[in-house]
């Protein structure tokens, strides 16, 4: 067990302490980001972000009702914070403890946590464990913004994200994907050693954007780019809204938007939007917005559950119109289990942006990572070794130009051209092989993994009923208003 994973457990631990004092699964990282912002910065020596009067220091040697009210305080002062990244965090914060024995038990064992090897080990990596681990916990529900890091690692080896390029992510959720682009471009270059000053600049403030749309995750995100060595870039925005349009152009977008419709049925609310404007649909939504946002020839990863390669109406309109102005190359079929709260089959899309509108796609290679697969769970984790194969079939050619093999009707790698994709009606739900998810499932003996599996069915035919419910709704909205004749 390393440094890292022992101090990720025993800060878990802590949670203890918040429960008891009415502190809900869900609000447990929240509360402990607050205190860890705090602490990270006296034991990185940037406490110089932070007004005098609230630092570390002076809230750890407080006691009893007197600490419990200083801290009250200071979250609120720091919400008005000059420093941005600072505001940003404490923007709205507020404590759930109630107990002043609570505090004092949260900050004295904060303190005697082993900061040196945790700093030698790196405080971002000790940050993103906790996340994973509130993750991992499905009482939690924070799976539902969380993206495994195996799945994450192989998109960001297969993309490739180079010093300069500008990386976003519409849906930034804890910013697990612009984190790991970081770390790539950290790795191959001498953790920036080998750029000039001016991109190093770049890369530590301007090279990674997006937007998170739900305050307390957008606190995570900004705390574990800090820990990163990453100064801001994720706003508190919508995306499908006109703050959305504001995003910057990138060379590479990286992504795993929310599922489902919007609340309320409403629709986007973005003056560029032809294709996605007239339907609830997130994901649809979420697709036309990285089109735009890709710079000519830049090349994007997304998460999308299966509907929206076979919907019809919006999401075939959409499919042609994405396969006209990008070279949609290469869909990655996911194997069931990996993502809890969605609970959904979901897919990967790579593809390029052209540089013209037209005919960008001539083929899409499918891998089929999902039929003959273990159910992942708790009993079967996913692990980055699961991907080796189809990164093998991808090839080191981001834009999916590697020399490529077609593995026939036995195979996981298939070829499918730009003809045969259209006689399907540009459906892209292709499958070959025989699924054996049922069997798959039945083999699964954690009550978690179970319960987890079911939910999954029933949130997937929630998401067809939603889907057909839209589908007629646009089709009585067509239809000519029939006027009765009078009789006498």
């Amino acid at each position: 067990m390393t440094t890292t994973t022992d101090i990720v457990a025993k800060l878990w631990g802590l949670c203890n302490v918040l429960r008891d004092d009415g502190v809900t699964y869900n609000e447990y990282v929240t509360e402990l980001t607050y205190l860890l912002f705090l602490k990270m910065l006296e034991e990185t020596k940037r406490e110089n972000r932070l007004p005098d009067d609230y630092r570390w220091g002076a809230l750890a040697r407080r006691q009893g009702m007197e600490q419990l009210d200083y801290y009250k305080s200071l979250l609120l002062d720091l919400g008005k914070a000059k420093d941005t990244l600072v505001s940003a965090i404490f923007t709205d914060a507020q404590t759930r403890l109630r107990k002043p024995t609570n505090l004092k038990a949260l900050t004295s064992n904060i303190d005697q946590l082993d900061w040196f090897s945790a700093r030698e080990e790196g405080l971002g990596n000790l940050y993103e464990g906790l996340l994973e681990k509130n993750a991992s916990d499905k009482k939690s529900g924070a799976g539902q913004y969380f993206t495994p890091r195996p799945l994450i690692d192989c998109i960001v080896r297969l993309m490739q994200p180079q010093p300069g390029e500008m990386v976003q992510d519409p849906a930034a959720g804890t910013a697990g994907f612009l984190v790991a682009a970081d770390r790539y471009i950290k790795d191959h270059t001498d953790d920036l050693y080998n750029l000039p000053e001016a991109q190093v600049f770049f890369q530590r403030h301007n090279a990674f954007v997006g937007a998170e749309l739900v305050p307390d995750t957008h606190r995570l995100c900004m705390m574990n780019l800090l820990l990163h060595g990453v100064e801001g870039g994720v706003d508190n925005i919508d995306t499908l809204s006109p703050d959305g349009e504001a995003l910057p152009k990138a060379n590479l977008v990286l992504t795993n938007p929310p599922f489902g419709t919007k609340r309320g049925g409403g629709r986007p609310t973005r003056s560029d939007f032809s294709v996605t404007a007239d339907t609830s649909n997130k994901q649809l939504a979420f697709v036309e917005h990285i089109v735009r946002a890709l710079k000519p020839g830049g090349r994007a990863a997304v998460v999308v559950p299966d509907n929206v390669l076979f919907e019809d109406n919006t999401g075939r309109r959409l499919r042609t119109w994405l396969m006209d102005l990008c070279n949609l190359h290469t869909i990655l079929r996911l194997p069931t289990g990996i993502f809890y709260a969605q609970g959904v089959k979901t897919n990967v899309l790579f593809f390029q942006r052209g540089k013209t509108d037209k005919a960008n796609t001539r083929a899409v290679w499918v891998y089929d990572m999902r039929a003959n697969m273990p159910a992942f769970g708790k009993t079967r984790p996913l692990m980055v070794t699961d991907f080796s194969e189809f990164e093998a079939a991808y090839g080191t050619d981001p834009n999916g130009g590697s020399e490529r093999k077609d593995q026939g009707q036995d195979g996981r790698w298939r070829r499918f051209g730009r003809g045969a994709i259209a006689e399907r009606n540009d459906n892209l739900d292709v499958a070959w092989l025989r699924d054996t998810e049922v069997e798959a499932e039945e083999e699964l003996t954690e009550p978690e993994d179970i319960a987890a599996a079911i939910i999954g069915h029933l949130k997937a035919a929630l998401e067809e009923i939603e889907a057909l419910s839209e589908e007629l709704e646009t089709d009585n909205e067509d239809e000519p208003v029939a006027v009765a004749e009078a009789t006498e």
